[in-house]
């Protein structure tokens, strides 16, 4: 539906706007205060001035939400913070019907109104005064998401943790690139949950945004279920959902019961859940090491590296010897005179994965901000992940006699 002025009754209607991914799209703009719905009315048209105002819905005026909905109102920007109740119900309303996108805005900076806001299904939280480019950024990220929303009728997921020995062995970069490859590969959803927190570095190592954090989970714990944790994930171009840690420094508390309902919430969600737990013990306070299904034990060959992995092995994670498997990161065959042998003494059970050092490959991973592409490296995670999966990896057997095959067909 396409406006070409403002009602002197503030009854409202939507605008076309042709800007970039949000061409063509219906928007509603919604707010009890009338000068400021007029003012965000006038921010939304300066995206691309073509002398069509959306006109201001009070929201007194609304009545029954589902009108706008079978409107064709692709996305309505309501007001929040006048009527708080009534703006929920609306808000709930309008996303039950599946076909409008909510952005609420609020002049009100607290953390409750926000919760609840997501929770009812809104996709986007504005505070205001905001600029255009706030909005602008807004429609970008929903026309680029598409639908995160994940089946919540899918069977329990399978879970893996990344656990390094030592801090700096290369952990973020090894679950990142599982998770890349597990989403590739499998074609099915993927979670990655940074939890090296406070300073996880998963999605800047994805070159991924978000604006909330494993710690929006944690804190949110007691109301995490798969629709509120859908509203908390980032996007990568491989298809892979993320959860990051905070993009700037918080005090995390001690771990608990909320990294159990995280994992729960995930695991219910998605068919694969991959978290980066760095090197954090006080996790061993929770249930993360009892509810995965595998344990990759990341480190290095060196001696204060293998005399960690070892400590980990024989007190950590001594219950859980049959799901642990470790992972010889930047691995160089004989390095410093220690072979394999010693390296299975050191360890007291062999190392079931060997990654490749590729220096250049993971430098120009960290400067393109993205996974690691054809690569040693890539090629061999990439075969922990058809392990992982249960995916059949092709033998060069196979690969020949698939190659004749096609020559005869030709």
């Amino acid at each position: 539906m396409t406006s070409s002025g403002s009602d002197s009754n503030g009854s409202g209607s939507g605008l076309n706007l042709p800007i970039d991914g949000v061409r063509g799209m219906s928007i509603a703009v919604v707010d009890a205060d009338f000068e400021r719905g007029n003012a965000v009315s006038a921010i939304v048209c300066s995206m691309r001035p073509n002398g069509a105002t959306p006109r201001v819905t009070r929201l007194a005026d609304v009545g029954n939400p589902q009108v706008l909905a079978n409107q064709g109102i692709d996305v309505v920007l309501m007001a929040v913070d006048r009527d708080k109740e009534r703006s929920l119900e609306a808000i709930e309303a309008l996303c039950s019907s599946g076909k409008t996108t909510l952005m609420a805005y609020s002049g009100d900076t607290g953390d409750d109104m926000l919760i609840q806001c997501m929770r009812a299904g809104v996709r986007e939280f504005l505070h205001y005064p905001f600029e255009q480019g706030v909005i602008q950024e807004a429609f970008r990220r929903k026309a680029s998401r598409g639908q995160l929303m994940p089946d919540t009728k899918k069977a329990k997921g399978k879970s893996f943790v990344f656990f390094g020995a030592k801090g700096g062995s290369g952990v973020t970069t090894a679950a990142c690139n599982f998770a890349v490859s597990l989403a590739q590969e499998s074609k099915r959803s993927t979670l990655l949950i940074d939890l090296d927190l406070p300073l996880g570095d998963a999605a800047l190592c994805l070159g991924v945004g978000s604006e909330f954090s494993t710690l929006d989970a944690l804190n949110k714990a007691q109301d995490l279920d798969s629709t509120f944790l859908a509203k908390l994930l980032s996007q990568h171009q491989s298809g892979l959902r993320v959860l990051a840690a905070p993009g700037k420094y918080h005090r995390v508390p001690p771990p608990g019961e909320s990294v159990d309902r995280l994992l729960a919430a995930a695991c219910e969600s998605f068919d694969y859940v991959v978290v980066d737990a760095g090197s954090k013990l006080e996790l061993m306070d929770t249930q993360l090491f009892d509810l995965v299904s595998t344990i990759y034990l990341v480190t290095q060959v060196g001696i204060a590296e293998l005399r960690n992995a070892n400590r980990v092995i024989t007190e950590c994670f001594q219950a859980y010897g049959s799901k642990v498997e470790v992972v010889l990161n930047r691995y160089t065959a004989d390095l410093f005179g220690i072979n394999d042998e010693a390296i299975e003494s050191a360890l007291t059970v062999p190392a079931q994965w060997r990654i490749p050092n590729d220096f250049a490959a993971v430098r120009r991973m960290q400067h393109t901000t993205g996974p690691l592409e054809d690569s040693k490296i890539q090629r061999a995670i990439g075969k922990m992940a058809a392990a992982a999966s249960g995916l059949r990896e092709e033998t060069p057997d196979r690969k020949k006699k698939a190659g004749f095959l096609r020559l005869l067909r030709a």
